[in-house]
């Protein structure tokens, strides 16, 4: 992950405590996001290598592998990294999302989970998500007009500082664009709306998930 003004996952307290809020406070938003990309994946042609750009502590890449699929993660923080190891989870190289050292088509999917927040150019993410996946992208990210959004941005604590949330809207047309020239299929929902244990096919859920697919 990176950041406008420098990249908040390089502290080292915050990567140490990043995992723990799955399973504490977070453990909802993570069962119900799990969910919405499940959903996702299921209308996904057959894929059998995903990377993650971003990949954080490999939270994701763990359930990623746990699917039996073949996994691997890049971050910008090596500090991330460590942890990733550390946790046991899948292979991870350094790298930035703007400039991905893989070659062209070398994946099924590209997925990017609360990623795009962190990133300096997310136009530019995208695109090389989009060269490098055969198959298609998977992005999960938070929504800029929902509840949650909108207390999100009015932290003062990292990474929050740092982060550009999105609207379902603005992230639809992002992943549209640079998946362009390879005639994409576009799939929206959210997930995250208080009282609500499923995804929603609405526009103002907190979490929102966006696939891109072609052949």
């Amino acid at each position: 992950m990176t950041s406008h003004d420098g990249n908040p996952f390089a502290d080292h307290d915050l990567v140490a405590s990043y995992e723990g809020w799955y399973e504490t406070t977070g453990s909802r938003a993570d069962e119900l996001e799990k969910q919405l990309l499940n959903e996702l994946l299921v209308d996904l042609p057959p894929i059998e290598t995903v990377l993650e750009v971003g990949c954080g502590t490999g939270h994701f890449g763990r359930w990623f592998e746990a699917r039996g699929l073949d996994v691997l993660g890049v971050d910008l923080s090596m500090e991330m990294l460590v942890e990733t190891l550390h946790l046991g989870g899948p292979a991870c190289v350094r790298g930035r999302a703007e400039r991905l050292p893989f070659a062209s088509g070398s994946v099924d999917l590209v997925v990017l989970i609360t990623t795009l927040e962190f990133v300096g150019d997310e136009q530019n993410a995208l695109a090389e998500a989009s060269r490098v996946a055969q198959r298609g992208i998977l992005v999960g990210a938070l929504n800029r007009r929902s509840l949650l959004g909108r207390k999100l941005q009015k932290r003062t604590d990292p990474p929050w500082t740092s982060a550009r949330l999105y609207s379902l809207g603005e992230l639809r047309t992002l992943v549209a664009q640079a998946a362009s020239e390879h005639g994409p299929r576009l799939r929206c929902t959210t997930t995250l709306w208080p009282g609500w244990r499923s995804s929603l096919p609405l526009p103002w859920g907190g979490f929102i998930g966006v696939s891109a697919t072609w052949e």
